[in-house]
């Protein structure tokens, strides 16, 4: 029998992020850093941990 695996994949909506960094400081691995005023996530450092997840104030960040 095959194990079916999910990733999770963080995503920031750019209409609404603030650029408030609350979730650069909830970010575990450094993954998520602020530039030109919205939130980038880096693939290559991110881990899927779901940490970011509920945390911004406007629901930027999800996980799909």
């Amino acid at each position: 029998m095959t194990e079916k695996v999910t990733f999770m994949v963080a995503t920031a909506d750019m209409e609404l992020c603030t650029g408030c960094g609350v979730c650069v400081e909830t970010c575990p691995v450094d993954a998520i850093t602020i530039r030109d005023g919205k939130a980038h996530i880096d693939a290559d450092e991110y881990v899927e941990c779901g940490a970011c997840q509920g945390e911004c104030p406007t629901d930027a960040i999800r996980l799909e």
